[in-house]
């Protein structure tokens, strides 16, 4: 029973790492890129990465009680396991913090595309912290699956 939630660790592990990074380097610029509608874009990308959020941050629960269950205390003292709970975090700020706000912004702007008001230069802003917090997560879980994985 023990291989298989070893084995669920390291699907989950790479269904997260690998989801953030086909979401927000690849399906994302492409639908942007193909889309003549850029409020569009935003809309499917925006569902995107919701979708990749709560399977980081079931992934990150599961992963931090798996490792507690299988290490005890000494799980605490890993590299491993705190790279997961800054993810977590940093996915929980993105999703309740940044997102909420991003949101608020074209809700105001209605019936004007965000882009298109007076909320363009906030939305900015925030669209680039969002930004800057999603890199700090995808670099971390690419450290997580390349040096790191599941090794005890």
């Amino acid at each position: 029973m023990k291989r298989f939630w070893d084995g669920l660790a390291g699907t989950l592990l790479v269904l997260w790492i690998g989801g953030m990074w086909a979401i927000g380097y690849v399906a994302a610029p492409v639908l942007f890129a193909s889309l003549g509608d850029k409020q569009l874009a935003g809309m499917l990308a925006g569902e995107l990465f919701e979708v990749m959020a709560w399977i980081g941050i079931a992934t990150a629960a599961y992963l931090l009680v798996y490792r507690i269950a299988r290490d005890g205390g000494a799980a605490l003292k890993t590299l491993f396991f705190w790279m997961v709970v800054l993810m977590l975090v940093l996915t929980l700020a993105g999703h309740f913090g940044v997102q909420p706000i991003l949101q608020s912004l074209k809700d105001q702007a209605m019936p004007q595309a965000v882009m298109q008001s007076v909320f363009a230069d906030r939305f900015r802003h925030w669209h680039g912290v969002s930004s800057i917090l999603y890199l700090i997560q995808s670099a971390l879980g690419l450290l997580l699956v390349w040096r790191l994985g599941l090794a005890r």
